[in-house]
């Protein structure tokens, strides 16, 4: 059996802000989101988030999750917030894994070899450890050859011979939890920070191995908002790697940023400056950019998004989308489509081959197949209380200009003339003509032009 504790407790002065440390973003999860969803990868049967500073926000943010809370109502410290545990787990016979709900950035195999290396060797406690290029200011940890704990030294504490050891303590520890439980109350506070330290208690126990962590990057805690955008940018590396090296082209991954929910299939071409963000799909042989952000949203394969914005919608496949054109609120396009420069599909359904090129608003509406809509045209669907929808049947050719008010149905086949406004539900097979007379009245001139003034003052 294994349960999580992680701890999240803390404000996170140097944010400079009231949220929570724990509840500030990396990406588009929270800090504690990250850690909660990379623990949940070894399948435990608990997680307990400690909570204290602002602890209503934290429950409020993952009430969502199956996580169970302990309040930390003072923090004294890291073996301060494990005691509060006691209480809970009184029953609780297997292994504890104890994370930071600001260190992000661990991998799930991290965790899952450090409980397996826990487990194995039977060890009453095992502490995830790194080997850090300048290890200045860290507390060093010693270990023999088979990588059995022998001290735990304060960097301020170590000799100028032990400062060479690059080995510092994570912060991430896996215990045998009744062996812990019995050594918690033992712990004291007399240190300088009058705190309860969860390395004391490594004194206490035994056998207790240390694990190096592969890439060092990945024990880095968020302090501030410099290292939040630099655990971001670490992320991101991560992720374009893993996509470049299945078949992705990034043409320029400096100028790109792509959520680790999203999935790519392989010959998909990511292009400068554009951003694919939440449970986003983008399939093989699309172009995607310049200049685009696509977010909650599937792009079928062969298709073009240029210099435009797609969020909460579907395109099927050989659809060329942009530039600058906006799909939002459920918006479906179908395959072979054209949706060009600056046009707007908002909640509609937009059949196979159907063509929205330039300069429309196409809103609560559904396009049958091989529908063209000319320029211009916009659907009238909002009356000033309500939304109201527009349905237009296949091969129907809608005028440039055209002021198509809803509700409203046109069946397939139609021809609606340029710059008309239709009111009225059409039949299959017609042409409709809805605009006023041309009047032309020769030699007019304004009333102050034939009255004889010179000029408008």
């Amino acid at each position: 059996m294994v349960a999580i504790a992680i701890l999240a407790a803390g404000k996170g002065t140097r944010m400079k802000s009231d949220l929570p440390k724990v509840l500030h973003s990396l990406g588009n999860r929270s800090l504690v989101e990250r850690v909660l969803d990379t623990g949940a990868t070894l399948n435990p049967e608990r997680q307990i988030a400690i909570v204290g500073y602002r602890s209503e926000l934290v429950r409020e943010a993952l009430g969502h999750r199956s996580v169970e809370f302990v309040e930390q109502t003072e923090q004294l410290g890291t073996g301060h917030a494990v005691q509060q545990l006691l209480p809970y787990l009184t029953d609780f016979q297997g292994d504890l894994l104890v994370l930071n709900g600001d260190v992000p950035l661990l991998r799930p195999e991290t965790l899952q070899n450090l409980l397996k290396t826990h487990q194995d060797h039977q060890n009453a406690a095992t502490i995830l450890t790194a080997q850090l290029p300048n290890p200045k200011g860290y507390g060093r940890v010693f270990c023999d050859e088979a990588g059995y704990l022998t001290a735990i030294i304060e960097d301020r504490d170590c000799t100028p011979e032990q400062r060479q050891n690059c080995r510092v303590n994570a912060g991430i520890y896996c215990f045998r939890w009744p062996d812990l439980a019995a050594v918690l109350p033992k712990l004291t506070a007399e240190n300088d920070q009058n705190e309860y330290y969860l390395t004391d208690a490594v004194n206490f126990l035994k056998p207790v191995m240390v694990m190096d962590v592969p890439d060092y990057q990945e024990i880095w805690g968020i302090n501030d908002r410099r290292q939040l955008t630099n655990a971001y940018q670490i992320l991101q590396t991560r992720i374009k790697t893993n996509w470049m090296l299945q078949g992705v082209t990034i043409v320029d991954p400096a100028s790109v940023t792509i959520d680790d929910t999203v999935e790519l299939q392989p010959n998909a071409v990511i292009e400068p400056q554009t951003h694919l963000r939440g449970n986003t799909k983008i399939s093989a042989g699309c172009r995607i950019g310049p200049g685009s952000l696509i977010e909650n949203s599937t792009i079928g394969e062969n298709t073009t998004v240029l210099y435009s914005v797609v969020t909460d919608s579907t395109v099927a496949s050989g659809t060329c989308v942009g530039p600058y054109a906006h799909l939002k609120a459920q918006a479906s396009v179908g395959s072979g489509c054209r949706i060009g420069n600056f046009v707007e599909v908002k909640n509609s359904q937009i059949g196979d081959r159907t063509n929205v090129s330039h300069l429309s608003y196409i809103g609560d509406a559904t396009l049958g197949q091989q529908v063209n809509v000319g320029a211009g045209t916009i659907t009238v669907n909002y009356d000033g209380k309500y939304k109201h929808r527009t349905v237009i049947g296949d091969r129907t050719r809608i005028g440039s200009n055209c002021s198509l008010v809803a509700p409203l149905t046109i069946g397939s086949d139609v021809t609606t003339a340029a710059g008309s406004t239709i009111v009225e539900d059409l039949p299959n097979d017609c042409l409709a003509i809805a605009r006023v007379k041309q009047v032309v009245k020769p030699g007019w001139r304004p009333k102050w032009l034939r009255q004889g003034a010179t000029s408008a003052e």
